[in-house]
C-alpha cells in the first residue's frame, strides 16, 4: 500500500506558549505542524509548502489575521483557514467569514474546539485537493449553455418529452400531475413553446394563491362597480390570452362557483365579466396542473366531475425526483451554472462526496428543493468546490441519504453478482477483505477491522469467487469442497 502523504498545518500566533501547546495538540501521525509568530512568514510557509490548513491569531504582525486570511485566499481560493483569538468586535468575525474563513474560534474555547474543528477543516482540504486533482487529470467540462426548456435524461423524463411533443401539435386541454416542486409549470411552458400558439400570450395563474372572491375577476375580468373596489373595468386573463395559452396551476383548489364558469368557457368559448351582461368569446388553450388526485376530489364533491373530464383529455404525469436520481447531478450542475452566468459568481464544482449525497437524498421537495439547496450551498461554500459538508441537509436527512446510497450500492452489487453467476455473499466477503487490506496495508489490522481471524481474511482474499463458488448454474463438486470457497455453506 502506498504511504499517504502527511497533511501540513501552519500555526501563526503571537503567543509562544500557545504555539507550543497547539503544536502538541494538533500533532498526529498523518499531520505535520509548523509554527511561526510572523504573518509574513506564515504566508510564505503556507504558500511554499502548499499547506492544508492555516490556524492564525487575529492579532498578528506586521499585518493582522484578517489580512493574512485575505492574502492566503487570494493565492488559493480553496485555502482552509481558522482564525482564533480574543475578538472584541463582531465586525471582525463577520468580515473573516465573509472572506472565506473555515471557522472563527474564541480564545477561551480554543482548548475544546481547536482539534475537532481542525480535523473537519483537514478533511475538507483533502476533498478539495481530490477535486482539484480530478479536474487536472480529467478536466470537468461544465454544462454548456442550453436552450432546453427542461433538464433531465432519465427514461421517465424521456417519456414526458415524447408526450409534450405529441400534445403540442393539438389544442386539446392537458392535465399535468405530479408532486409539488417537480416542474409542472416548466412542462406547461414547454407545451406552449412548441405549439402553434408559441408567438401568442402565455399566462400562468396559481389558483391557490388568489382569494376565491378575486379569482373569478382575475380570470374573466369585471365591470366598473361590479363590487366594492371595482372603480374601473378590468380585462381578465381569458381576454388577455386570446389566441394563446392559459396555465391554471393548483386547479384542484379552484372554488366550485368558479369551476362552473370555467366549464362554460371550455365547452363554448363564451364567458361574461363579473357584473356584466355582455357575452364575450375567447380562443384560449387551457393547461392545468395539480398535485392532488382529482378523482378523489370528485368523489368528495370538491371538484366538478364534468370539468374533470373536460380537463383530463390528455394527462402528463411528472415523476418525483427520487424516482429519477439519474437527473439529480445534471440538474444540480444546471442550477450551479445559473448561479455563475453573466459573472454573477465564481465558477464552482461539486466534490465526489457532495454528488453522492445529492444523488442519495430522497428530495421530498423535488426539483424546487434541489434548486434552493444549491443556492444555499453556493453561499455556504468556503471555496470553489462544494463539499458534502456545505450541503445544508439536517442530520436526519444526511443519515437517510447515506442509507439510500448504501441501498442502491447493494442493489448494484446483487445485480453484478447475478450477472457473473456467483454467490453475492462470497463476492461481498472477498470485496470487503481486499478493501480492508488495501486500506490498512496490514493483515492483522484488516482482520481486526472486519472482526475476523487473519486466516479467515486471507481465505476470503484468495477466494476465486467466479470459478469456485457453487451457483444455481454451476453445480457444486461432489466430495470435499474446494479450498478457498468461503461464504458457500455445505448442503
Amino acid at each position: 500500500m502506498e504511504e499517504r502523504e502527511k497533511q501540513t498545518v501552519v500555526l501563526a500566533d503571537n503567543d509562544p506558549d500557545f504555539l507550543e501547546w497547539a503544536s502538541r495538540h494538533l500533532d498526529a501521525e498523518s499531520v505535520e505542524v509548523v509554527a511561526t509568530r510572523s504573518a509574513e512568514e506564515a504566508l510564505k510557509m503556507f504558500t511554499e509548502r502548499r499547506a492544508d490548513l492555516l490556524v492564525a491569531d487575529f492579532q498578528l504582525r506586521p499585518f493582522d489575521g484578517v489580512e493574512l486570511l485575505k492574502r492566503v485566499r487570494m493565492a488559493n481560493p480553496n485555502a482552509m483557514v481558522i482564525l482564533n483569538g480574543r475578538v472584541h468586535s463582531t465586525n471582525a468575525v463577520i468580515e473573516a467569514m465573509r472572506l472565506g474563513a473555515f471557522d472563527v474560534l474564541r480564545r477561551e474555547a480554543v482548548n475544546f474546539e481547536l482539534r475537532p474543528v481542525a480535523e473537519r477543516a483537514l478533511a475538507a482540504a483533502e476533498q478539495m485537493r481530490a477535486a482539484e486533482n480530478r479536474s487536472n487529470s480529467d478536466p470537468i467540462v461544465p454544462p454548456q449553455p442550453t436552450d432546453d426548456l427542461i433538464i433531465g435524461r432519465s427514461p421517465a423524463m424521456q417519456d414526458v418529452y415524447k408526450l409534450i411533443g405529441r400534445v403540442a401539435r393539438a389544442d386539446a386541454p392537458v392535465l399535468i400531475t405530479g408532486e409539488s416542486g417537480v416542474g409542472k409549470e416548466v412542462v406547461s411552458n414547454a407545451i406552449h413553446k412548441f405549439s402553434r400558439r408559441a408567438k401568442a400570450e402565455y399566462v400562468a395563474i396559481n389558483c391557490a394563491a388568489i382569494p376565491s372572491n378575486l379569482l373569478e375577476s382575475e380570470l374573466f375580468g369585471h365591470e366598473k362597480g361590479a363590487f366594492t373596489g371595482a372603480v374601473s373595468q378590468r380585462i381578465g386573463r381569458f381576454e388577455q390570452c386570446h389566441g394563446g395559452t392559459l396555465f391554471l396551476d393548483e386547479i384542484g383548489d379552484m372554488p366550485l362557483e368558479v369551476q362552473s364558469k370555467l366549464l362554460r368557457v371550455l365547452q363554448s368559448g363564451e364567458f361574461s365579466r363579473v357584473g356584466g351582461n355582455q357575452t364575450l368569446h375567447s380562443d384560449v388553450r387551457i393547461l392545468a396542473a395539480t398535485n392532488k388526485r382529482l378523482e378523489d376530489e370528485v368523489e368528495h364533491g370538491t371538484f366538478r366531475e364534468d370539468l374533470f373530464y373536460r380537463l383530463n383529455v390528455v394527462r402528463i404525469h411528472i415523476p418525483p425526483l427520487r424516482q429519477r436520481f439519474e437527473d439529480v447531478r445534471l440538474l444540480a450542475e444546471h442550477f450551479l451554472q445559473k448561479r455563475t452566468e453573466g459573472g454573477r459568481g465564481r465558477p464552482m464544482q461539486f466534490s465526489k462526496d457532495a454528488v453522492e449525497m445529492l444523488e442519495g437524498y430522497h428530495w421530498p421537495g423535488n426539483v424546487r428543493e434541489l434548486e434552493n439547496l444549491i443556492q444555499r450551498a453556493c453561499v455556504l461554500a468556503s471555496g470553489n468546490v462544494i463539499l458534502a459538508g456545505d450541503l445544508p441537509f439536517d442530520q436526519s436527512n444526511r443519515n437517510e441519504s447515506e442509507w439510500i446510497v448504501l441501498e442502491r450500492a447493494a442493489k448494484r452489487f446483487l445485480q453484478a453478482a447475478a450477472e457473473a453467476g456467483v454467490s453475492p455473499v462470497a463476492l461481498a466477503l472477498r470485496v470487503f477483505a481486499k478493501t480492508a487490506l488495501a486500506e490498512t496495508g496490514n493483515d492483522e489490522a484488516a482482520a481486526a477491522l472486519l472482526r475476523m481471524s487473519k486466516e479467515e481474511l486471507l481465505q476470503h482474499v484468495e477466494n476465486r469467487v467466479v470459478s469456485d463458488v457453487p451457483t444455481a448454474t454451476t453445480p457444486a463438486k461432489k466430495g470435499k469442497a474446494a479450498k478457498g470457497s468461503a461464504g458457500a455453506s455445505p448442503e
